[in-house]
Order: C-alpha cells, then sequence, then structure tokens
C-alpha cells in the first residue's frame, strides 16, 4: 500500500521523464529484436507464439527474483526499524522496488500532458496536430483534418486510460510488481506487433490475442470507473435519442448509459479497446472511430457514436478530469484492498 502511494504520487507529479531509463523502452528493443530475426521464413505463427511467451515469461521471474534479492540484501537495521515504525512486512528495499515498478508502470499523467499537448498544437496549426498526435497513436496521420487529430487524441485517451493506467492497477493487485510488468511486456508486444497487417498478421497473433485476455476485465472495469467519474465530476449523463423526433440530448438513466457502451463497445475491431471508449463518446455525446490507415492499410473500423460533431478543447478537459477522477477511484479501491488484506 506504501509503495502504491509513492509511486502514483509520483507519477502524478513528475510523469515520465523523456531522458530517464525507462523499462518499456528495454521492452521494446527486445521485442524489435526479435521481431527482425525471427518474423521471416516459415512457421512465422509459432514462433511469435514462442517469441510473447517467452518474453513475458521471463520478465515475470526477473522481476520476481529481483523483489526478492531486494528483500533478502535489506540491512538487518533497517528491517528492524521498519518494522517497530512502520509495522510492515516487506523490507525498505522491497517497498522502494515496488514504488519505482509503479511509477514505471503507470502512464496517466504523461498521457494527459500528450492529449494536452495535441490540442494545443492543432489549434496553431494543422501540420503541428499531426505530428503532436503522432507521438501517442499508430495510425497514420499526414492526411488527418483538425478534426480527425482531436478524435484520435481522445480515443487514445480512454484507450490509455485502460492500457496505461487501470491495467496495470489491475495486473498489480492481482499478481503484484512482477505481474504488472509482466502486463507491460503484454502491452508493449501487443503495440509492436500486435497488427493484422500483411507483416505482423502471422507474427504477432499470439501477442496479440494475450493482450485481449490481459485487458478484457480492465476495459470493461474501466468503462464502469468513467462513468462513475463523470457523475462524480458533476457531468450529466445523456444519450442522443435514436428517432428523428428526437434527436436532442436528453438525460438518461444510469442502465441506458450502460447499454450505449454495450452497444458501441461491441463495435471496435478489439473486444476491449471499444468499451473505454464508447463511455467517453457517451460521456462527450461525440462520435469516435471510422476508416484509418495504419502502415499504409486501409482498416474500415465501425463508428463509435452516431453524433459526428466537432470537438473542441473544452471536451479535452472534460476527458481529461474524468480519466483522472477515474484514476483516483482505481488507486482507492486497490488501496483499500490491501488495507482490508493485510
Amino acid at each position: 500500500m506504501l509503495a502504491l502511494l509513492i509511486g502514483w504520487i509520483s507519477d502524478l507529479l513528475v510523469g515520465d521523464p523523456e531522458r530517464w531509463p525507462h523499462p518499456v523502452v528495454w521492452f521494446g528493443r527486445i521485442i524489435a529484436f526479435c521481431e527482425r530475426r525471427l518474423n521471416r521464413g516459415n512457421h512465422r505463427r509459432l514462433k511469435g507464439a514462442l517469441t510473447a511467451t517467452v518474453l513475458i515469461a521471463a520478465t515475470f521471474l526477473v522481476a520476481t527474483l529481483l523483489r526478492t534479492l531486494c528483500t533478502l540484501c535489506s540491512p538487518a537495521i533497517l528491517s528492524s526499524l521498519q518494522s517497530s515504525i512502520f509495522n510492515l512486512q516487506s523490507s525498505i528495499f522491497t517497498i522502494l522496488f515496488d514504488a519505482i515498478v509503479i511509477f514505471y508502470c503507470l502512464a496517466g499523467t504523461t498521457l494527459i500532458r500528450e492529449v494536452r499537448q495535441v490540442f494545443i498544437a492543432v489549434d496553431r496549426s494543422l501540420d503541428e496536430g499531426r505530428t503532436q498526435v503522432a507521438r501517442i497513436v499508430g495510425r497514420d496521420t499526414r492526411e488527418l483534418s483538425a478534426q480527425e487529430v482531436r478524435t484520435a487524441a481522445l480515443e487514445t485517451l480512454a484507450e490509455n486510460l485502460s492500457d496505461g493506467v487501470i491495467a496495470p492497477l489491475f495486473w498489480l493487485l492481482l499478481l503484484g510488481t512482477p505481474g504488472m510488468l509482466a502486463y507491460k511486456m503484454v502491452n508493449t508486444l501487443d503495440s509492436m506487433i500486435g497488427y493484422r497487417t500483411e507483416r505482423y498478421r502471422e507474427f504477432g497473433c499470439w501477442a496479440a490475442r494475450i493482450d485481449d485476455v490481459a485487458n478484457y476485465i480492465p476495459a470493461r472495469l474501466t468503462a464502469l470507473l468513467m462513468v462513475v467519474a463523470a457523475a462524480i465530476s458533476g457531468r450529466r449523463l445523456k444519450v442522443r435519442g435514436q428517432s428523428s423526433k428526437d434527436s436532442d440530448n436528453v438525460q438518461c438513466s444510469i442502465f441506458q448509459f450502460f447499454n450505449f457502451i454495450r452497444r458501441y463497445g461491441r463495435c471496435h475491431a478489439s473486444p476491449n479497446s471499444g468499451y473505454p471508449e464508447a463511455a467517453l463518446a457517451a460521456i462527450l455525446d461525440c462520435r469516435f472511430g471510422g476508416p484509418h490507415y495504419y502502415f499504409g492499410e486501409l482498416f474500415e473500423k465501425p463508428f463509435i457514436g452516431d453524433h459526428d460533431r466537432e470537438l473542441t478543447t473544452a471536451d479535452m478537459k472534460t476527458a481529461v478530469r474524468v480519466n483522472r477522477t477515474a484514476e483516483i477511484l482505481m488507486v482507492t479501491l486497490v488501496t483499500l484492498f490491501y488495507a482490508l488484506m493485510f
């Protein structure tokens, strides 16, 4: 619990410092090395499955070993001190290790900072907006309109609330910091090779499927937390009428809101990403999705929501407020769990 609070507050204050070494960067280099060596010739699907499985397992085992060493190497005087003052079962070094891992695995502050910069950049010029949004999305951005740049940023904000905050905390709850790091390897594998393009379709198939499983519960939990966060932050929950006579926004019940999320969450190509995106589309009363280019190939994605309106900086601020509130709710839930269990 102490490590969680230290790591989370550190992320709130600092984010991901660009010049600091980062585990995800190391993961990316390892994945790229394996992909260059193995993604060729025959049996690409088998080689991709072995690569993903070995890298995820190795990450978990190495993290577990390092955490154990931190516990064993803690000086006796520090262990005695922390036991008498804090009444903790872990060593000081173990708490420090956990706090550092949590700090690096959470990406809430950096994500919000990047999305804000996209809206600032696109307000200055379309080219700046395209360049800025390319930092956080995988799609081709060279031909995006200003509306598409803003939409891409908000879609990423919703999706990565799950990938970058809620899911890591979920796996921290289940498997501790080794599980949290293993999840980041899963997520990095999917973001690098989990595409249905000609190059990655076979080799990245297992990476994408493992990511689907790892995010199944966190994605739906994220949507739930976003709805609660919107209500807490004073956002009235609304849906758009389905008939021509009822085309204006109307205040809806919580059940109608969740029906909207369930209906449009299933429309996404991913079995998970659509749920947080649908939640944000409902909160903002806007439309996400549609066709996009990835690595030069056109992917026809369904639309999420049915109100195609211009997105503004005010929408971004609302989305950021919802994201931050949902993050606080999840940290509170995990902290309460630790407090009750230990």
